[in-house]
């Protein structure tokens, strides 16, 4: 195999949840919200949440050990990470995750584009194996947002939960199943206030004689990002349809962002897909950033609404901004 012949293969899927789980009943008992409300808006009804012990790297080490299992492998020729919740601002958290994971001195980095993380991530990893730089590439999305949510915000906390997924990426040739197709990735940094932690980082750190103005917690600006979101994820996913030579409406399997159902089913009736090409996956788990798409691919193959042969488009929308799509031909995967 040449490297111009060179394709990233999905070889491997493992997923990792908290065990504790938020009901939308628990979350009224210390808000001023309802599940009613929130089910009507989101389409949410609970969410898991890390415990106090658990950090980004520690779900993301679970995931990958399951993902490598799934493919019938021990190790990875390099990690990229996609969160926007490192355990620590330095180092990246990357490497700790390929030492716990018992990979040697591999390369591994974090990749920062918020909910559309691991589409990033995924697109970089293919780039290390096209370039021969890496044979397989262990892509993971890992996120405690439950860390950096404000307490009496009742809009984020309905919203977001924690989570980590994570895929095998082996060399291959382009015409196999699970062979990454076309691909596309944008950004829109004139939108960064839709979608942003405010205090923390070099523009405006945080300082103890400041430190009653500070904000150090997520914020979005929920109308925006609802119309920027449908547009962008039907136009991508459009795109990399037609790159794939596929038709629209020959996409047998939608996997989105799982951000909010309104979100889902308007990317869906955009692109005149029945809502039943698109698996919905957030009501269980809320929106778990760069951990969504994974966790949505092993839960609709768990659930038989995703199988080998199937004509898969996967998309997101996040804090950047940043979007993206890509294409591939599903392939006999099972999750670990």
């Amino acid at each position: 195999m040449t490297v111009k012949t060179r394709a990233s293969i999905l070889a491997g899927l493992g997923t990792w949840l908290p065990d504790r789980f938020v009901t939308n009943d628990e979350l009224g008992r210390e808000l001023d919200t309802s599940d009613e409300w929130i089910r009507s808006r989101t389409g949410i009804g609970r969410r898991h949440v890390a415990d106090p012990g658990t950090a980004t790297s520690d779900m993301a080490v679970e995931a990958g050990a399951r993902a490598l299992k799934s493919a019938g492998q021990d190790r990875a020729d390099a990690v990229v990470l996609a969160t926007t919740t490192p355990d620590r601002i330095c180092p990246a958290t990357a490497p700790l995750v390929a030492a716990r994971l018992g990979l040697g001195p591999v390369p591994a980095f974090d990749v920062s584009a918020v909910c559309t993380g691991f589409l990033y991530a995924l697109v970089t990893a293919r780039g290390l194996i096209a370039t021969a730089t890496a044979d397989s590439v262990l892509v993971i999305g890992s996120d405690t947002y439950s860390r950096i949510l404000d307490p009496r915000d009742r809009s984020t906390r309905a919203i977001f939960g924690d989570g980590a997924g994570a895929v095998l990426l082996r060399a291959g040739g382009p015409e196999e199943p699970g062979a990454l197709g076309p691909a596309v990735l944008a950004s829109d940094g004139n939108g960064e206030e839709l979608i942003s932690v405010r205090t923390g980082g070099s523009r405006e750190p945080f300082r103890a004689e400041s430190a009653a103005d500070a904000d150090p917690y997520f914020r979005m600006n929920g109308k925006a990002v609802f119309r920027n979101a449908v547009e962008r994820m039907a136009q991508s996913s459009r795109q990399v349809a037609e790159e794939a030579g596929w038709t629209v409406d020959s996409i047998d399997r939608l996997i989105a962002h799982q951000a909010n159902l309104r979100i889902l089913y308007g990317v869906a009736d955009q692109l005149k897909l029945g809502r039943d090409r698109c698996p919905v996956h957030l009501d269980r788990v809320g929106n778990t950033a760069a951990a969504s798409l994974p966790l949505a691919l092993a839960d609709a193959v768990t659930g038989r609404r995703l199988r080998p042969g199937h004509r898969t488009v996967l998309t997101a929308f996040g804090g950047g901004l940043t979007w993206g799509a890509a294409a591939l031909v599903w392939p006999d995967v099972q999750p670990a």
